[in-house]
């Protein structure tokens, strides 16, 4: 297995499936539809712009299995200092400590890029990513109760947050 820096011409498709397979399969993302191959473009687009990095985690056969990235956590510029992070693994993969691996390289991404605020929005049923984080020095930070409907049943978003001792020397504006 190895890290790697991801990019649309060698991953988007394989980033999607790991999506829609999320989307089909769990709660991990609020969605009801599986995205199309063009979506890929303005995400990539949007991480691009921003400096926001996908790392992602190969197999020996250069297949992807797990990825993470972040983005904005709310547009207003009083939030620039915080960042909303998500981590997907392929279900054949789970289990086998990547999520740690993904989770610990964005952390280290949000230090380096002068972030405060890290932020993951977590299914409350979603034991193993809530212990990953808790394990990690998150801690939670509330929870919208039904705030999702999906597969049936009302969904509750809980909020894990790691704060980070970057930037140095924040500014206004």
């Amino acid at each position: 297995m190895q890290v790697v820096s991801c990019n649309y011409a060698q991953h988007a498709e394989q980033i999607l499936n790991i999506f829609n397979e999320a989307i089909a399969n769990s709660t991990a993302l609020y969605d009801y539809t599986p995205r199309p191959l063009a979506s890929m473009v303005a995400w990539f687009e949007d991480k691009q712009s921003n400096q926001l990095p996908v790392v992602g985690i190969e197999n020996d056969a250069g297949v992807l299995v797990g990825f993470a990235s972040y983005g904005a956590f709310r547009v207003r510029p009083a939030y620039k200092y915080s960042v909303e992070h998500s981590i997907y693994i392929h279900p054949e993969h789970r289990g086998q400590g990547l999520g740690k691996k993904l989770l610990l390289l964005i952390i280290e991404q949000a230090k380096a890029q002068g972030y405060h605020t890290l932020i993951g929005g977590i299914d409350s049923d979603n034991a193993a990513s809530i212990a990953l984080h808790v394990q990690h020095g998150f801690i939670h930070a509330g929870t919208i109760k039904e705030s999702g409907f999906k597969f049936g049943r009302w969904l509750d978003l809980a909020f894990y947050q790691l704060i980070l001792a970057t930037p140095e020397y924040p500014i206004d504006g």
